[in-house]
Formats: structure tokens, C-alpha cells, sequence
């Protein structure tokens, strides 16, 4: 209450924020006569000398007016566009890092080309992130017309390039791409073994588009970079030709809220006499009880069509915010082959975490991170906390003049689509463009079917067709165009109303049932009313659609029957419109719980992997190595003689010195010097022969020693990390049982992740020293040299009679000229390092 009064005298924080702009935007105007008199060959001299200030430590706020003012009329010429001062607004709201808020129509695309061009200036590069490759590629040739004006370079990254492509286009000034390329890229390049095959610089400035999409419905999918594991998939289409028999309540409970499955007693007995085993919960069955459980899901949970299709004999995951198919991508945890199983394609193998990050950590990483959306004000609490970013909504252009019509609703399916088609129809014959919102690929066909027999033409804009989907959704403001769209189909692409069209009301928005999220529903009304056309929209819900079941329909229903509704009569009224927005309401904080969650147990692992990344990087990038080695041997030295420590002069039992000289040459191979056989040698004495056995490894690599060193200490983390990243993944899965025990599993995860992560830090240095304090370099041997083999002094071994040529041992670890190259490039070992 005292927070509405405040607002009404002194205006909300926003109005507040927006008004503290306006000498800013004073001072940008006041520079536009003196920009128009620049010839165009002064628009790149005048960003060189911008660039030059700015290394020399020139503040880039300083430049902002003058930059944004040369971006004004740059785009004047180069676009024959110029930049509203509501855009300016834009502009400077991300220059800030902050979230502009701006209603569809408002070009967004040119707002970003202020702030863009003004972060350019470091030399550091900006990413502009996109939700598909088509808007990508599309907005780095539409804006690079601007970007080329200013003598400014700009790439694309998309899929299908190569690391030198990917790496030219990192270089440029500004850089376009989606957020799984760049999340990708990231996770890539911590995989590569030297610094040339980096494609990706520093991450500085990211102005991320349809922001709302990226940050928060992709948010609840990690990134993933997974190899193939070596289990068995064959277990998959055994349990899957058990499910059938199972039944629901009887055998297994649904969840359809929280989109879990419980097994019943009666259904552990069943599948206990199924598969021939006493006891489901046996850890020697814990793999049974895991197929089971994803395929109830996979049968019971995930619909074909909805959540998935089936397209070239594989299972392709469905975007079930934007309808989009997800090629490549896969369920984690097994689900995606109980999927396969299901449907009677091939069974993939499952795939083990080679690397992975999820988009809240990725993009926490830039310098300043900013973003744009037609929708981001119901979701600001999650972007203030998760993000650190605050919304800032943009007023329009032109007054907004679109008409949200009240919800329709009906008590079946069927009356709900008769009643569409009915409106639709209508408006067909009236002329009037309309544009139906569905929430799958299901839905879209259905609605298509009822279409087709009243024979009104249309389009069917929906996952399985996404290659003409922005051709089709920018002709959708055509008179007596009909377009059915699953729900963020062609989002990026504006709708531009027809001749004749704005009499008739402008374009019309149908949406067949409510979203889970509030703002996806405001994104398909967005759709309609774009500076400042009319338009209109409306909704229509059934008792029976998802949300209205899951959520409250009982109410609903209830006083339908006692108003004696009859058949296809719909109610309109705004109370119950607000329930159903308040179950909305309900199911974001729901989603956003879980997408905490997984933020929760991901921060244990981006601090864990920014540990192993760095530790990655200064090895991949340092000129000498020494310092490594003998910090990673202090290390091992400090655990192997920690109980000479604690004897305190003492002398030790003969149990303890063998296990201590037995850890000794285990690690660094004394046993090849004679001084060892007198006993256990003095940590001083140790250091020293370490420090020996790695100069004589350096005498005979040559040049070469620097890059064996590197290659032996990335090869050991990289290996010991995957491991790492399984074990994780395990402890995660069986965390959540530590809650009966009365302990906090996120606690419990935390703590036994820390000593799992420092255990794997001392395997990866005592590993890296074992090879290099093992590894001998063996020179090719030539035929006169085996004749002379007394005087080389070289140990020789015949097992197959002396008749036979006499070979050189080679010892483990050895590399011979012939041998693979220890870089890993996959050539001899004599045509790569040993040149």
C-alpha cells in the first residue's frame, strides 16, 4: 500500500530511471547537426581515433553521447534508419548492463548497434547473442551494412564451421551467434591442448537477445559435451517390453506436476517376479530399478509430438517454450534411449559428461552481460537474483492500441477447437489476418485438420517446418492470412500489417490454451499491435487443457455447472481469468525453484571448474613448466613424508619406511638409483633426484621438453577431470537420500564434492609427475649402432634364438621415434616433436 502511494506521487522506480536519462538524451541530439556534416570515409577515422582514446584509458560513458550520436547517423545512411530517442533509452539501458524491456516492433536489432559500436571501442570484442543461427546470420548482414559504415569488422558463428572459421570470427569487432555456439565454444576450447587452436577471446561485453528465452526457459538445460560410455544398451528394450504390463495406481503413481513416477509395492513385486530377482532395491539391481524408472517416464510422461518427434530414425528433442526442434541435443540420465526404446528406433549408446555448464554460469562470466525482450518484467525477481540484472521496461514509440479480449472458456477439448475454428472462420471471411498460438506440434495439426475440412486456406508453422518459419510469420499481417504457429515460432521476425489491414482491425492473436509462464502468453499477444497498430487477442481454454487440470479447474468448473452452462457456451469473466493467472502465477515459481536448484548444485561445479579451467589455461599458456613440477612435487612430497613429520625425529617402524619407499618409486621411479637400496632418503635428498631425473628428461627431449611437460599434465587432468565429472554426477543422483538421514542434501553434496574435487587434484600431480619421472626418450637406433651395442652400453633382449636380429628394449613410457607423438597429433613421433 505505502509502495503504491509512493509510486503515485514521485512515479515508480522505473519512471524514475527513465526521467534521470533525458539530459543524456539531450546531449546526444544536441551532437546530431555536427554529425551530419561528416563525409562518410570520417565515420571510420573518427571510431580509430574513439579506439585509440580509449586504450590510452579514455572512459567509454565519456564517449557515449558523441558515439551514439555517430551511430544515429551512420545508420541514417547506411540503413536508411534512424534510431527513435525511445531507442536511445535502449541503448544506454544495455550499455549499462541492464535488461531493456521493449514491445514487439520496436527494433530491438538497431537498439543494439548503439551499445555494440560504443563497447567495441575496448577492443575486446561483444557478442550478440541470438536464439537460432537464421536471426543470427539475418541481423550480422542487416546491422553489418552499419558495422561496415564504421569501418568496424562483424562475424558469425553458426553451426557447421571449423575452429580457423570460428577463430576469424571471434577477431571481429562484434561478433553474432547463438548461445549454445558460443556456450559450446567455451566449453570446446577448455578441451583444446594448445593455445594457437583457441578460437574464442576474452568474454567482455554479451547483449543478449530475446533474453527471457536464454537466461530462463533454457536455463533448466545444462550444455553438455559428452562421449560415448561403453555400457550396454541392450537393457533398454528388455524393460521397455515390460511396461505394457504394468499399470497405473496398481503399479506406479504419476506426478504430472512435478513430472515424476513412484513405483508401488504391488509394482516392485511385479517387476521383482518379471525380471527373476528378490530384491529391486538390492544395489546389485540399482541399474533395473533405474531403466524401470525412465521408461514409466518415457511411456507415461513424454508425449510424441509434444516433447519429442521421431525424424530420420531418431528421437529429436522438441523446445517446449518455443516448439523448435533440438537436433543434437539428447535427455540426460538414460532417458533419451527409454525414449528410443519406446518408440522402436536405434538405441544409442549413453554418453559420458565430458565437459559441461549451464547458461547461468556461462553468461555470469562476461565482464557486463545485457539483454532485450518484448517480456522480461514478470521474471525481474529472477534476473535480479540469479543474474545480478535489473528491468528497465522501455516506453513505446507510439501508445500501444492493441485489445486483450477476456478468456473464452469451454468445459471439453472439443467444444474449445470447435469454437476456434468457428472464430477463425469469421475472420477469414471478414479479411482479417489471424495469427493461432498453440503449444505443440499436436495441437497445431489437430487445429490444421478442423481447418482443412472447412476448407479456409492457412499455414502450419510448427517445429517439423522452422526452415520458412520467419518468411512465413513476416506475411502473417497479410488480408485474410490464417497462420498456426507453435508458441515462439518466427520470434525475431516482425509482422508488418498488409494494405488495408488496419481498418479491419489489424492482426488478430488466437491462443489455444495458457502457457505454464505468464510472459510466453505475452510474448504471442506481443505478436499484434507493433508501433502502435491496432490489434487485438484473445485466448480460449478448456476445463480439460493441461494447466486448468493441474491447476484449479474444479473451481471453475464447478461454477459452470451452476450457471447451467449448456453445451459450446463459453464463460468470459475476469475472476476467473485472474485464477487462472494466479495458477500461472504459482507454476513460475515453481519452475523457478527447480531452475535455482540446479543453479545451487552447478555453483559447486563452476567453482570446481573454474579451478580446473584455470589451472588449464596458465599450463597451456606458460613458456616454462618448471615451476609446475616442482610445485605438484612439493605437494606429493608433503603427503608422502607427512609421517616423518609426525615421528618428530623418532625413528620410523619398518612397516612405515616400506610403505614411504614404496610410494617413493612408485611415483618418481627411484628404484633405478642405488643410493635408494640404503634406505629412505632424506626429503632434501628426494627433491634433488626428482629435480635430476627431470633434467636428464630435459637433456635428451631437447626442445621438445617444454611441450612433453605440457602434454603429460593436460593429458592427466583431462582424464582424471572426466572421471571426476561421472563420480559427480553419481553423487549427485543419490544425494537426495542424505535428507532422511535429517541432513541438508546441498550441504552434504557440497561437502563430500570438496573432498572428492581435492582428492582428483593430487591423482592429476602425482599422475603428471609419474609419467615425466618414468618417461625416457629412446633415439632411433641405427643398423651400424647394433653392431657397436657393447660400447652404447644399450640393454638388448633375444627371446626367439640367436639367430634371430637383436631388438633394444623398450621400456613403458619410452617414446621412440616411430611411437605416436605424445602431442597427440596423430603423426610419428620423429615427423612431429622429435624434428
Amino acid at each position: 500500500m505505502i509502495n503504491a502511494v509512493f509510486s503515485k506521487i514521485f512515479g515508480s522506480r522505473n519512471e524514475r530511471f527513465i526521467k534521470k536519462l533525458k539530459p543524456l538524451i539531450d546531449s546526444i541530439a544536441s551532437y546530431e547537426p555536427e554529425m551530419e556534416k561528416l563525409n562518410d570515409e570520417d565515420f571510420p577515422q573518427k571510431i580509430s581515433a574513439w579506439k585509440e582514446e580509449v586504450a590510452n584509458g579514455r572512459d567509454l560513458d565519456d564517449l557515449l553521447p558523441e558515439v551514439f550520436a555517430l551511430v544515429r547517423e551512420a545508420g541514417k545512411r547506411s540503413l536508411g534508419m534512424r534510431h527513435y530517442d525511445v531507442q536511445m533509452v535502449g541503448g544506454i539501458v544495455l550499455h549499462q548492463g541492464k535488461i531493456a524491456e521493449m514491445k514487439t516492433g520496436e527494433g530491438k536489432t538497431l537498439v543494439a548497434t548503439l551499445p555494440a559500436v560504443l563497447n567495441a571501442l575496448s577492443g575486446k570484442g561483444v557478442h550478440l547473442v541470438t536464439v537460432n543461427d537464421y536471426l543470427a546470420s539475418r541481423d550480422s548482414e542487416w546491422m553489418g551494412k552499419l558495422y561496415n559504415f564504421l569501418g568496424l569488422t562483424v562475424g558469425v558463428i553458426v553451426h557447421g564451421l571449423d575452429d580457423n572459421q570460428r577463430k576469424e570470427a571471434y577477431a571481429s569487432d562484434i561478433v553474432y551467434g547463438t548461445n549454445n555456439e558460443f556456450g559450446f565454444d567455451y566449453l570446446r576450447d577448455n578441451m583444446k591442448f594448445y593455445k594457437e587452436q583457441l578460437v574464442q577471446r576474452e568474454l567482455n561485453f554479451a547483449i543478449v537477445d530475446e533474453v527471457d528465452s536464454i537466461l530462463i526457459d533454457e536455463a533448466r538445460t545444462p550444455l553438455i559435451i559428452s562421449g560415448a560410455s561403453d555400457e550396454s544398451t541392450t537393457l533398454y528394450a528388455r524393460i521397455n517390453s515390460i511396461i505394457p504390463m504394468l499399470k497405473v495406481e496398481r503399479d506406479f503413481e504419476i506426478d504430472e506436476k512435478a513430472k515424476a513416477v513412484t513405483m508401488t509395492d504391488d509394482g516392485v513385486s511385479r517387476c521383482e517376479e518379471i525380471l527373476g530377482i528378490d530384491n529391486l532395491y538390492d544395489p546389485k539391481h540399482i541399474s533395473f530399478q533405474h531403466h524401470i524408472m525412465q521408461a514409466l517416464k518415457a511411456h507415461h510422461l513424454f508425449s510424441l509430438d509434444v516433447d519429442y518427434i521421431v525424424k530420420d530414425g531418431q528421437v529429436v528433442i522438441v523446445d517446449e517454450f518455443t516448439g523448435r526442434l533440438m537436433p543434437g541435443r539428447r535427455f540426460s540420465d538414460g532417458l533419451h534411449q527409454a525414449l528410443e526404446a519406446k518408440e522402436g528406433v536405434k538405441v544409442e549408446s549413453e554418453n559420458q559428461t565430458l565437459a559441461s555448464i549451464t547458461f547461468q554460469n556461462y553468461f555470469r562470466m562476461y565482464n557486463t552481460l545485457s539483454g532485450m525482450t518484448g517480456t522480461a518484467d514478470t521474471e525481474a525477481v529472477e534476473f535480479s537474483q540469479i543474474y545480478d540484472l535489473e528491468v528497465i521496461v522501455i516506453p513505446t514509440n507510439r501508445p500501444m492500441s492493441r485489445k486483450d479480449f477476456p478468456d473464452s472458456i469451454y468445459k471439453t477439448q472439443k467444444e474449445k477447437y470447435e469454437a476456434i475454428a468457428k472464430a477463425i472462420a469469421e475472420l477469414y471471411k471478414k479479411g482479417q489476418p489471424t495469427l493461432v498460438g498453440t503449444v505443440s506440434i499436436e495441437k497445431s495439426e489437430l487445429l490444421s485438420g478442423l481447418l482443412k475440412k472447412m476448407r479456409i486456406p492457412h499455414n502450419v508453422l510448427n517445429a517439423k517446418h522452422h526452415e520458412q518459419e520467419a518468411e512465413i510469420v513476416a506475411q502473417a499481417g497479410q488480408a485474410g492470412r490464417v497462420t498456426i504457429a507453435t508458441n515462439m515460432a518466427g520470434r525475431g521476425t516482425d509482422i508488418v500489417l498488409g494494405e488495408g489491414v488496419k481498418e479491419l482491425g489489424g492482426l488478430h492473436i488466437i491462443g489455444t490454451e495458457r502457457h505454464e509462464s505468464r510472459r510466453i502468453d505475452n510474448q504471442l499477444r506481443g505478436r499484434s499491435g507493433r508501433q502502435g497498430d491496432p490489434g487485438s487477442s484473445r485466448f480460449y481454454l478448456a476445463l480439460d487443457d493441461d494447466l486448468m487440470r493441474l491447476f484449479g479447474s474444479e473451481r471453475i468448473a464447478t461454477i459452470m455447472d451452476k450457471l447451467g452452462m449448456e453445451e459450446g457456451e463459453p464463460i468470459e469473466n475476469k475472476m476467473v481469468s485472474k485464477a487462472i493467472e494466479n495458477s500461472q502465477s504459482k507454476v513460475e515459481g515453481h519452475n523457478f525453484e527447480i531452475r535455482k536448484q540446479l543453479l545451487d548444485y552447478d555453483n559447486v561445479m563452476n567453482q570446481q571448474r573454474e579451478v580446473i579451467y584455470t589451472l588449464r589455461r596458465d599450463i597451456m599458456n606458460a613458456e616454462k613448466l618448471d615451476d609446475f613440477t616442482d610445485e605438484f612435487a612439493e605437494e606429493l612430497l608433503d603427503n608422502i613424508y607427512y609421517p616423518v613429520e609426525q615421528a618428530k625425529g623418532r625413528p620410523l617402524d619398518e612397516e612405515t619406511q616400506e610403505a614411504l619407499r614404496s610410494s617413493l618409486d612408485e611415483v618418481f621411479g627411484f628404484s633405478r638409483r642405488d643410493e635408494f637400496k640404503e634406505g629412505v632418503p632424506e626429503r632434501e635428498v628426494a627433491e634433488k633426484w626428482i629435480r635430476e631425473s627431470l633434467d636428464v628428461l630435459a637433456n635428451d627431449a631437447g626442445e621438445q621438453y617444454e611441450e612433453i611437460l605440457r602434454y603429460f599434465m593436460l593429458e592427466s587432468l583431462d582424464r582424471n577431470w572426466k572421471e571426476h565429472l561421472l563420480n559427480m554426477d553419481h553423487l549427485r543422483e543419490g544425494i537426495g537420500l542424505r535428507g532422511y538421514g535429517q541432513k541438508d542434501p546441498k550441504e552434504e553434496y557440497k561437502r563430500e564434492g570438496f573432498e572428492i574435487f581435492r582428492d582428483m587434484l593430487g591423482t592429476i600431480k602425482e599422475n603428471s609427475l609419474r609419467a615425466l619421472c618414468h618417461l625416457r626418450i629412446e633415439k632411433e637406433v641405427s643398423e651400424e649402432e647394433f653392431q657397436h651395442k657393447e660400447q652404447q652400453g644399450m640393454e638388448y633382449s633375444s627371446t626367439e634364438g640367436e639367430e634371430k636380429k637383436k631388438q633394444p628394449i623398450r621400456r613403458e613410457n619410452k617414446v621412440g621415434r616411430n611411437d605416436p607423438c605424445p602431442c597427440g597429433s596423430g603423426k610419428k613421433y620423429k615427423k612431429c616433436c622429435g624434428k
